[in-house]
């Protein structure tokens, strides 16, 4: 595809040779002739000057370039846009694998495409254009909008509710049973039945092996837009906002509400009953036991404002010189007051 042409279906400004020949989009350093690649931290700027590519996406504010380029106000955005250019991932053919077990109470849309194995049970309802993959599993009385994609091994439990454009990758678990259980007498642990549900909105992925719990009573949902990475645990009763980012193997206990456009990166833990609020990001392995405050960037265990963290965490090496330096201090005062 000439350059030229990229540059007119992304919308970008071209500097350069339009009539070059794009054959991939790749990244910057494994870039070759006939490649495109994209640069959006300035921190990779030095490699500008060291990249074979053809062409490369910028900033419109970026340093003239010794190659043509394509300039954008996003070109990160631009990149992932440029990537569909080239390549779709294959959708499998339409139709119904002969070995689907469907109940014939449940309803499904137009143009469906329903794998090998799959199961979907009494009272379901799906929209149009579902792509079930082999063996996921569909429960009672599930309600399922237009254009899901649920990968092989995805299952969803009775009477959850599913949107619009929902992607589900392999694996995923929405609508087991909440970790609820009430305590006898003898210590003992009684099971405390999960009569709720999970909701999620429109747009939203849930990527490979996480889990959203049901809850006990009321629901369990994630907002529209929301993203969600792998071996995600969402606890019951727990709501997700609109646009949020939840990182890889983040945790969410019981009855937590994370606010609109707020990035809880890898490892978070975040304690049951908090309310995080919008556009908060909590940076890696942090640990929330109490409410955030909206706007707030936050780190550590107890998670704090991340200046106050990251001046505190280079302390932490300092604190035997510290303790040696206070107890030398407090051996010279105890020996001048016993003088005097």
């Amino acid at each position: 595809m000439k350059l030229a042409d990229i540059a007119e279906r992304l919308g970008c400004e071209l500097r350069g040779d339009g009539e070059i020949e794009i054959e991939r989009v790749i990244g910057i350093e494994e870039a070759r002739n006939g490649d495109l690649t994209f640069l959006s931290n300035p921190k990779y700027l030095p490699k500008l000057k060291i990249t074979r590519a053809s062409a490369i996406i910028l900033s419109k504010d970026a340093p003239d370039v010794n190659v043509s380029s394509l300039r954008s106000d996003n070109p990160y955005l631009t990149f992932a846009r440029s990537i569909e250019l080239f390549y779709s991932p294959p959708r499998p053919g339409g139709g119904i694998h002969p070995t689907a077990i469907i109940s014939p109470s449940a309803k499904i849309g137009k143009n469906p495409s329903i794998g090998a194995y799959v199961v979907i049970n009494a009272e379901v309802i799906i929209g149009d254009n579902v792509v079930l993959h082999p063996h996921v599993v569909v429960f009672h009385g599930v309600r399922i909008g237009n254009n899901l994609m649920a990968f092989s091994n995805v299952s969803i439990r009775e009477n959850c509710e599913i949107g619009n454009n929902v992607v589900l990758q392999d694996g995923v678990v929405i609508g087991a049973d909440g970790f609820g259980f009430a305590k006898r007498g003898d210590g003992s642990y009684y099971k405390i039945t999960q009569s709720g549900k999970v909701i999620i909105e429109d747009e939203v992925e849930v990527q490979a092996n996480s889990t959203i719990d049901r809850a006990a009573i009321g629901e369990t949902r994630i907002c529209k837009g929301a993203k969600i990475d792998n071996l995600v645990q969402v606890g019951h009763g727990s709501k997700v906002g609109h646009n949020t980012l939840l990182c890889a193997q983040v945790g969410l206990a019981g009855s937590t509400e994370i606010g609109n456009n707020t990035i809880l990166t890898g490892q978070v833990g975040v304690a049951g009953h908090c309310r995080v609020g919008d556009n908060v990001i909590a940076t890696a392995q942090s640990g929330i036991p109490s409410d955030v405050e909206n706007g707030k960037m936050i780190s550590g265990y107890p998670a704090i404002d991340n200046r106050l963290w990251l001046k505190s965490s280079v302390l932490f090496s300092k604190l035997p010189e510290m303790s040696k330096r206070i107890k030398e201090i407090e051996q010279k005062v105890d020996k001048l007051l016993s003088s005097n």
